[in-house]
């Protein structure tokens, strides 16, 4: 059959909608990130109802000269399930078509608690998206990551560099965290029994206050660079202390890592483990390492769930010199330090918690 023709052109077509949907998928992220730089999320929350696209271009108060413009950002938006449409009665009791919020564009009100929107805007800083132009280059050069490509320093060095960019990742961090605090009195199992706890690369501690609220008998220390925890405020099973994990960390019966193991390469994970090890051992009784981490099955993880994972792999190899990992290389890292055994427990969604045993 000619391909211009029939069933091979329907094909042919087909594939071109889905090449043309991958490669405007940037639409997508950067129209949302629009909505929350203009704060639509919020307006309509605070409004109490679905609001309709005239009271929608007031709150915005945006130029009059662009104000049909709203209703292409909110119909692509609407389309990507991050608002809905619902007809509601004006005041001459006419139906008109409203927006209303959906469980993602819920996530992103701000000042609200578990807003991602810090997260968002983080993600989709042009200090990050610059680095996937250099990709390619990135492959046939010698620099360690694509971000090292564009910016001539790694990720962590330019955070130290930039406060504006520093700030709004430790917000991102921190929003993140917050979504932890739904699920954390389901984690009591993990933490009995346990009197001390060290959160290495905790940051500012959002998560380990969350911990030492709901354990208020046990002893939390967030353990991170210097400068990161210096004159935080701290309370009476909460402290703070400077260091490096890969020269040493303070002795405790668990430590926990959150979004800390995908960041870096397999080599330095384990050093980092075996770190906890000497540290467990210095305290002479038995302890664990709890992993909040992705745990990546391309078997039993519905579709948009796994893609969700590997675009995190890509964006730890874009960024960082890390990795998302299966079981079987969590398995493997975890053997080589030197501990017993493991258990992962699909949990937060795109997270697993990782016990790992003596």
């Amino acid at each position: 059959m000619d391909p211009k023709h029939g069933e091979g052109g329907s094909k042919l077509f087909r594939a071109q909608s889905h090449l043309y949907k991958h490669i405007f998928n940037y639409i997508s992220s950067m129209s949302l990130k629009c909505a929350v730089q203009l704060g639509i999320p919020g307006i309509i929350y605070k409004h109490a109802r679905p609001i309709t696209l005239p009271e929608l271009i007031t709150a915005l108060e945006v130029h009059p000269a662009k104000s049909g413009n709203v209703y292409r950002l909110m119909r692509l938006l609407v389309h990507s399930g991050f608002f809905s449409k619902t007809k509601v009665l004006t005041e001459n009791d006419q139906e008109e078509e409203a927006y209303a919020l959906t469980p993602s564009s819920r996530l992103l009100i701000k000042d609200e608690s578990n807003c991602l929107s810090p997260f968002l805007l983080s993600m989709l800083d042009p200090a990050i998206l610059t680095s996937w132009h250099s990709l390619g280059g990135w492959f046939r050069g010698n620099e360690l990551t694509p971000f090292e490509s564009a910016h001539g320093v790694n990720f962590w060095d330019y955070g130290e560099q930039n406060s504006e960019f520093n700030n709004l990742f430790g917000q991102a961090m921190a929003s993140d965290s917050q979504m932890v605090n739904l699920v954390v009195q389901d984690c009591k199992p993990i933490f009995e029994g346990l009197d001390s706890l060290v959160d290495v690369g905790g940051g500012t501690g959002s998560f380990s206050r969350i911990i030492s609220a709901v354990f208020p008998h046990m002893n939390c220390t967030v353990f991170d660079l210097p400068h990161i925890v210096a004159n935080l405020p701290e309370s009476k099973n909460l402290k703070f202390k400077g260091g490096d994990m890969f020269q040493s960390i303070p002795p405790a019966d668990a430590f926990l890592f959150k979004l800390v193991f995908h960041a870096f390469g397999d080599e330095d994970c384990v050093k980092v483990l075996k770190k906890c090890r000497e540290a467990t051992a210095s305290k002479g009784k038995g302890g664990k390492v709890i992993i909040i981490d992705i745990v990546i099955d391309e078997k039993k993880d519905e579709h948009e769930l796994t893609e969700a994972k590997l675009f995190f792999d890509m964006l730890m190899m874009v960024v960082v010199t890390g990795r998302e990992r299966n079981e079987k290389e969590w398995e493997r890292l975890i053997l080589e330090a030197g501990f017993s055994g493991y258990k992962i427990t699909p949990f937060f969604g795109l997270r697993s918690i990782i016990e790992v045993y003596p």
